[in-house]
């Protein structure tokens, strides 16, 4: 069966696909809402398709023993020694394993812990997960995972009454006079695993982070969402380097990649969590994604894609993240095609 599926699929015209190309192109695992994930949370992912020898994905910068360390086997470096613990150079921190943008140097603070302090983190950049100590709140790279350190709250060393304890081998940082202008874009797609795949390959994409947005819920979780009562969909958060790429550029490839006259599904995932939705930061974004849908529908579109403002995105659960680069496989209901 799967075979006779595999031949109808490389003969799809346009046509078919842009009226239900979604549903004919499968891993063989059946949609995700049913047995299209197998892994768990404490479960170790599959090697990634693109890994290095030792099991890395290719993007991700090779550790020396001592970043290891810390950000894999959740170790800390010793008080007082970190590169950063006493740097309040104007610029912007990031993950030492993947790039992806974290602390802004205007959040940092002087807490004389020994580590350098944030009292806040870059929108969506850093994941709060239980420690296994059971007493203290671990902090995560929301991008790949690495180990950055802890979070505490109730200290009132600042306004915002929280400080993120970081390990400065966990960072790097980059200087305001050599900083990337980045820009932030939110789109809704259907299943978040098959729109990161494609928004994390353009040109221009500095990091991408999976997760829910458009509800209620605060913090919610991927089986809440699943139920259809939050008012969430599962989205993909997009920092991008403005001068290598455009909002517009990432904009078109967000209808390239998914069947937008589908309402409240994609292919074989079926519920409002699934609806199409550009989710826009600002007026400018807003005017791209409106143009962009007058266009579809002069080409004779019925576009169900809605335009909504940006709210709280919450991450989704790590196990979530760069699914397809972890496991090796490809989506299954997501395809790209020219529709412009």
């Amino acid at each position: 069966m799967l075979a006779a599926l595999a031949s109808v699929c490389v003969v799809l015209t346009l046509a078919q696909i842009s009226v239900g190309w979604g549903q004919a192109v499968r891993d063989g695992t059946g949609s995700k809402g049913s047995a299209g994930s197998s892994l768990t949370a404490d479960e170790q992912p599959a090697r990634p398709a693109t890994a290095d020898p030792n099991g890395r994905p290719s993007m991700w910068k090779t550790l020396t023993p001592e970043e290891e360390y810390v950000i894999v086997r959740k170790g800390t470096e010793r008080p007082f020694t970190g590169q950063y613990t006493n740097a309040f150079e104007k610029g912007t921190y990031t993950c030492k394993r993947c790039g992806a943008r974290l602390f802004e140097s205007s959040s940092k603070f002087r807490s004389e812990c020994g580590w350098p302090s944030f009292d806040d983190q870059i929108p969506g950049a850093v994941k709060w997960v239980p420690d296994a100590d059971g007493v203290r709140t671990e902090i995560l790279c929301a991008a790949c995972g690495a180990h950055l350190g802890h979070v505490f709250s109730g200290e009132h060393l600042t306004a915002r009454n929280t400080r993120y304890c970081v390990n400065s081998i966990s960072m790097n940082f980059i200087p305001a006079t050599q900083a990337v202008k980045t820009e932030r874009a939110v789109f809704a797609a259907g299943c978040f695993w098959g729109v990161e795949y494609y928004l994390k390959q353009a040109p221009g994409v500095i990091s991408t982070v999976v997760g829910y947005t458009g509800g209620r819920t605060e913090h919610p979780t991927y089986e809440q969402v699943c139920t259809g009562k939050t008012g969430h969909v599962e989205a993909v958060e997009v920092v991008f380097d403005a001068n290598k790429t455009s909002y517009e550029q990432l904009a078109r490839l967000f209808f390239e990649i998914h069947d937008f006259i589908q309402l409240n599904r994609q292919g074989p995932d079926v519920g409002t969590q699934y609806r199409s939705v550009v989710f826009c930061a600002n007026d400018q974004h807003r005017q791209v994604a409106k143009r962009l849908i007058g266009l579809l529908k002069a080409k004779g579109y019925a576009v169900k894609t809605r335009v909504s403002p940006l709210g709280p995105f919450w991450p989704a659960e790590q196990h979530h993240q760069d699914y397809y680069g972890k496991t090796g496989k490809t989506p299954y209901c997501h395809l790209r095609r020219p529709v412009f």
